[in-house]
């Protein structure tokens, strides 16, 4: 189960407002998250707190193939993010570092509502409004993966013979 408040945000969110360029020639991870969402919403890294849920709208991640995204996402303390739609290679990259992610095409969820999250069910419950959600199904090799933390411990545990 995963469970905290919802940061939300519309659609189109690229890689750039995600973390901006100027920061990615970095290693340090901590550098990372302390701008994470900084040129979209400056104050989000003071009212984020671990374990929160990001939420979005149609096509976040869109924009380049920068790794650096969700690790800056996750690296900031976000336990999962929910969109309608995600950019494909930000939801692969996602998937890789071990970031939940869930499609949800249809929701309400605003910011502050407390969401309790069941992933291997898909399922988003809202505790603020009652609201409960299906996510798109994650494929179960990639349920495997988010498992172990990421695809590099996957594949450190399993090697490929699996996929």
């Amino acid at each position: 189960m995963i469970r905290g408040f919802a940061h939300v945000y519309g659609d189109n969110i690229d890689t750039d407002r995600i973390i901006p360029g100027k920061y990615t020639k970095t290693l340090d991870i901590s550098q990372l998250a302390a701008h994470v969402l900084e040129d979209l919403d400056p104050e989000f890294g003071k009212r984020l707190k671990a374990g929160d849920i990001l939420v979005a709208g149609n096509n976040f991640g869109c924009g380049s193939s920068r790794e650096q995204a969700p690790i800056a996402i996750k690296a900031a303390g976000v336990s999962a993010v929910i969109a309608r739609f995600f950019a494909r290679i930000f939801y692969r990259n996602a998937i890789n570092i071990g970031l939940p992610l869930l499609e949800i095409p249809h929701h309400d969820i605003q910011t502050g509502d407390e969401l309790e999250i069941n992933l291997a069910e898909g399922m988003v419950q809202n505790k603020t409004s009652g609201k409960v959600y299906r996510a798109t199904p994650l494929p179960p090799v990639m349920m495997d993966i988010l498992a172990e933390g990421g695809l590099v411990n996957y594949l450190k545990k399993y090697g490929d013979y699996r996929m």
